[in-house]
């Protein structure tokens, strides 16, 4: 009798902590962001639910990137997204539907990732870039240092922008980037970034801003930024004068009115802790090789040339 309801206990035991395991699974959330061959961002910090997708046992960069296209392109994951498993594990070989030589990159948190089968928790940001030209590796992962903030309009938040090197011995080395034009959803502004990467940049539009840049000293990956303005937009005041003329008069008689139109946005994002850090690859998206460069040092970055002349 003891032995039966302490076996009915541990299974019930058992029951739930699998229960538990997949609420929390189902319940974890990132925030995706993917760049394109032209330097475009496609995703920005796109909420993503992440489950394991790929029936290994974690939450990995892959479920992420996954879903992500599952729910975001165009025809979804099959017709977006594509993994293989190669000499280095599993590798990217289609992003945002292009595929380029396993020419990819991917981060966590700002910080390069060793690969498509790095965990992943809840609040992670993951973000993945195409390189343009498959043959050029001098391309340069980038970030602010903060991620998201909110506030009224005419905020002004300085930002910092970085990118991600290689020394000669293919340590990464963080630099800032000197001569970037930010821009705000899309449209270029007159900030640009000073000699130490930093930016005062002002917002006047309610509602969400999505602050990237482009250009400066070196070649870089469009970082994102999201800025949630909220309040009354700045109110507009539109005037229509109309002129009429009557056959029987010489009269002209002018109207003129005035509307005002104002909207009101409420931001519910709540900021969260920046992470800035060492890093971006020349190819972290080929299976992780570029992690193997910066982790096994000379010996890695010889694989590494290796691999890029089998490639050639």
């Amino acid at each position: 009798m003891k032995k039966s309801f302490a076996m009915a206990a541990a299974l019930a035991m058992a029951f739930s902590a699998v229960a538990v395991n997949t609420y929390a699974e189902g319940e974890t959330k990132v925030y995706v962001t993917i760049s394109d061959c032209n330097s475009a961002l496609v995703l920005t910090q796109e909420p993503v639910n992440v489950t394991d997708i790929d029936g290994d046992g974690k939450l990995t960069v892959n479920d992420a990137l996954y879903i992500a296209h599952e729910n975001n392109y165009e025809g979804g994951a099959a017709a977006g997204y594509k993994t293989s498993v190669g000499q280095f594990g599993l590798g990217l070989d289609v992003l945002w539907g292009k595929e380029n030589k396993q020419s990819f990159g991917y981060y966590v948190n700002s910080k390069m990732a060793n690969g498509l089968t790095d965990e992943i928790k809840d609040g992670d940001y993951i973000d993945a870039l195409t390189f343009p030209d498959p043959s050029n590796l001098d391309y340069h992962y980038s970030w602010f240092d903060a991620r998201e903030g909110e506030g009224d309009p005419d905020k002004e938040v300085t930002l910092q922008l970085k990118a991600l090197s290689f020394d000669a011995s293919w340590a990464p080395v963080e630099n800032p980037v000197e001569g970037a034009k930010i821009t705000i959803n899309g449209k270029e502004t007159d900030f640009v970034t000073d000699a130490d990467g930093k930016a005062v940049v002002k917002f006047t539009e309610a509602g969400k801003n999505v602050v990237s840049a482009k250009g400066g000293n070196i070649n870089i990956a469009p970082p994102s930024y999201v800025m949630q303005i909220s309040g009354e937009a700045a109110s507009t005041t539109s005037t229509t004068t109309t002129t009429t003329t009557t056959t029987t008069s010489t009269t002209t008689s002018t109207v003129t009115s005035s509307s005002s139109a104002k909207t009101t946005v409420k931001a519910s994002t709540t900021a969260k802790a920046t992470t800035t850090s060492k890093n971006n690859s020349p190819k972290t998206g080929d299976s992780g090789a570029a992690v193997a460069l910066v982790s096994l040092g000379a010996a890695a970055a010889a694989a590494f040339a290796l691999r890029r002349r089998d490639e050639k």
